[in-house]
């Protein structure tokens, strides 16, 4: 009597230790579920958002205890994770110690224009708060991660602390007189056009190579872009320039007077700047679009206007002119 007694004890104990081990590996939430974790957080100070939302077997304190006993011991992570749907207890506990974070970025594109970061910060639908002011420039273009609920104004600091990290690491490894930008200021401003003239990236150092050489003789920059700038602050203007546009004084139309505009027209990369440090040694003063993406560059006027010439053939035969 005494041993079935005994044995029945030991099948009910295996028993209930089979049903928890169940529960610990079995089946969690009917759907996929994103977790935040706030730095600092631990798992006592979490599971009742856990349990709120379904996703742990049994409740907190049984949780917690099979945490103890069956988990690793290690502490979970800060982040925001992605929990599939059916995700056990086990599994669980696993995402939050060892799991990679859902890992949300934002790419702000080389030439970007600041009122176009200000627009695509806003309209993201994770971060939080206004869009602080952007200075022109300001902006290093890559790709930022940031975390669900973060400020808006913390990602565009993120972006501003890059470009002065960029500049600085930048200047001080410039070529002394190949370039008549006397500040790391005025290196950004060349550098906007640059990035807003340059098709393609084999091209950059060329390009910094013809404005440089204007700066170095006095002759006007003749940028398109720094005479759409003041019309539409850097977004496409979606028409030809008028001549009004090309006679306005406004501080930036390198039409009407030569030097560098008053600021940057757009958010210039790490290589356009870079190319304006270290521009391509050459003696061309013009270039035109040569009807691939690129462009073709000439020494005399008589060179320009023949390239010239070529290109508004291409343009007729396309049906552009």
């Amino acid at each position: 009597m005494r041993k079935a007694f005994f044995a029945a004890a030991v099948l009910g104990l295996v028993a209930i230790a089979a049903a928890l081990l169940l529960l610990w590996l079995g089946g969690g939430a009917a759907k996929a579920e994103t977790v935040t974790v706030k730095e600092g957080s631990t798992l006592t100070s979490l599971c009742p958002e856990l349990d709120r939302r379904g996703l742990i077997p049994g409740n907190c304190t049984t949780y917690r205890l099979f945490a103890r006993f069956l988990g690793s011991g290690d502490g979970i992570q800060a982040g925001e994770f992605e929990i599939p749907a059916g995700t056990s207890g086990a599994r669980l506990l696993d995402i939050l110690q060892h799991g990679s974070p859902i890992q949300r970025l934002v790419t702000i594109p080389e030439g970007m224009p600041s009122i176009l970061v200000a627009e695509k910060l806003a309209a993201v639908p994770y971060l939080t708060g206004p869009v602080p002011a952007i200075a022109e420039g300001s902006v290093l273009p890559d790709s930022y991660s940031f975390e669900r609920g973060e400020p808006r104004a913390e990602v565009v600091r993120r972006m501003q602390a890059a470009m002065t990290r960029a500049v600085a690491e930048l200047w001080p490894a410039r070529k002394p007189g190949t370039c008549p930008v006397g500040t790391p200021a005025e290196a950004i401003t060349l550098a906007s056009i640059v990035e807003k003239e340059t098709g393609k990236a084999s091209e950059r150092r060329a390009v910094a190579g013809v404005y440089c050489n204007r700066l170095r003789i006095g002759m006007k920059l003749d940028a398109d872009p720094t005479v759409i700038y003041p019309v539409t602050k850097g977004k496409p203007l979606g028409r030809r320039i008028l001549r009004s546009e090309l006679d306005a004084d406004t501080g930036y139309n390198t039409y009407r007077s030569p030097g560098l505009p008053v600021g940057p027209i757009a958010n210039p990369g790490k290589a356009s700047i870079a190319a304006v440090l270290d521009p391509e040694p050459h003696q061309f003063i013009y270039f035109v679009a040569d009807g691939t993406g690129g462009h073709v560059f000439a020494r005399t006027l008589a060179e320009h206007n023949a390239n010239v010439a070529k290109w508004f053939a291409i343009r007729k035969a396309r049906g552009e002119m």
